[in-house]
């Protein structure tokens, strides 16, 4: 049976967090914190951005796990769930299934983030029906040679033990005087090292992350995610979680993490205000140019699937007949606001201007 060579430390860790390097990149992460949270609330309806940056998010989250797909293909798989799809596509749609189940739970629980939650995510993530690891066996190693870095808990029941402790600490907000983002890297540091589950243990400490922000109130809703930058600096990621291990200094890690919300929080920022002034655009010239067609629900499928179906715009307009779904659809193809594409028997539009703020993102920058 294989040996920890971590202990696992109670939470808050008995050392100084609150460094002045630390302060400075506190102040700087909560900034452009505020400043997105408060653009974020001028998007009409919030479920545009849940949606398309919960998807952007799957997309990035999965990359850091080496599983990577196309934009096209995960709009396809997102649009034709019944289709054909590549191995990679549905692992990304279970990441997103799961995002939105956990966001669901923090709704029901009135803001708290339970075990049976994340175990509900992995659940739903991996396709099985078991939860945290309760055989031995467990070792973390290193992509290039194959050598073992770091070996979590191995016994069932002193990870129960760990995770439940965890647990009270996401949710006692009294526990301690600790900001929130400097609480959100113990959180995180700390369930990628009790590594509770089988598999999926990267993308479930992802999803708890966005979790936490909205709990907190830093976010209304969870549209800051932190993949992306994981991915560019995937390197300095594994090693800062395993220098904490190995020496027990906090500090540079904590600052990855302040300087990953920074940073991540100023390109999603970008992202909403190409979203906002796109809508804004498109409002002006669909009332201009098809104001028998025009309404504020068919301007938000608009967005919130940048591809759309008949479908979806018979469901949300509540339209009678697929006719008249088509034939809104049509004209704006034919005015140009979206692209008419064909999948077999299915047509389906493509927003092409909305697709392309994705697509013109930097590599690794999704938010």
């Amino acid at each position: 049976m294989l040996k920890p060579t971590y202990i696992i430390p109670p939470l808050p860790p008995a050392v100084d967090l609150e460094t002045v390097p630390v302060l400075k990149a506190l102040a700087a992460a909560n900034r452009a914190l505020a400043e997105l949270k408060g653009r974020a609330a001028t998007i009409p309806n919030q479920g545009i951005l849940i949606d398309t940056l919960a998807l952007q998010e799957a997309k990035a989250s999965s990359e850091v796990e080496n599983i990577v797909t196309t934009q096209d293909e995960l709009f396809q798989a997102d649009l034709f769930p019944e289709g054909p799809q590549s191995p990679a596509a549905k692992e990304v749609a279970l990441y997103r299934d799961a995002l939105r189940l956990g966001y669901a739970h923090l709704q029901q629980t009135g803001g708290l983030i339970r075990n049976g939650t994340l175990i509900d995510m992995f659940r739903l993530l991996k396709r099985r029906d078991d939860g945290f690891r309760a055989a031995p066996g467990t070792a973390l190693k290193n992509e290039a040679n194959g050598e073992i870095v770091f070996v979590p808990p191995q016994d069932a029941q002193e990870i129960l033990a760990h995770m439940s402790a965890l647990e009270r600490f996401v949710n006692d907000d009294g526990v301690s005087d600790l900001d929130p983002l400097i609480k959100m890297a113990l959180i995180h540091h700390q369930f990628e090292s009790i590594h509770p589950f089988p598999d999926g243990n990267g993308r479930i400490g992802r999803i708890l992350n966005v979790l936490y922000l909205t709990r907190t109130g830093l976010l209304d809703i969870p549209i800051l995610y932190l993949s992306g930058h994981i991915t560019r600096t995937k390197s300095d990621y594994y090693r800062l979680l395993q220098t904490v291990r190995d020496t027990g200094e906090w500090e540079a890690w904590v600052l990855y993490m302040l300087e990953a919300v920074a940073q991540t929080a100023h390109t999603t920022l970008g992202l909403v205000e190409g979203i906002r002034s796109q809508m804004a655009s498109v409002k002006q010239r669909m009332r201009a140019q098809l104001p028998k067609f025009y309404s504020q629900e068919l301007l938000n499928n608009l967005f919130r699937h940048p591809y759309t179906r008949i479908e979806y715009v018979q469901k949300e307009l509540d339209l009678k007949s697929r006719q008249t779904a088509a034939k809104y659809l049509d004209a704006l193809a034919e005015a140009g606001f979206v692209e008419k594409h064909q999948s077999g028997r299915n047509n389906y539009y493509i927003n092409t201007a909305l697709v392309g703020l994705f697509l013109a993102m930097p590599e690794g920058r999704s938010p």
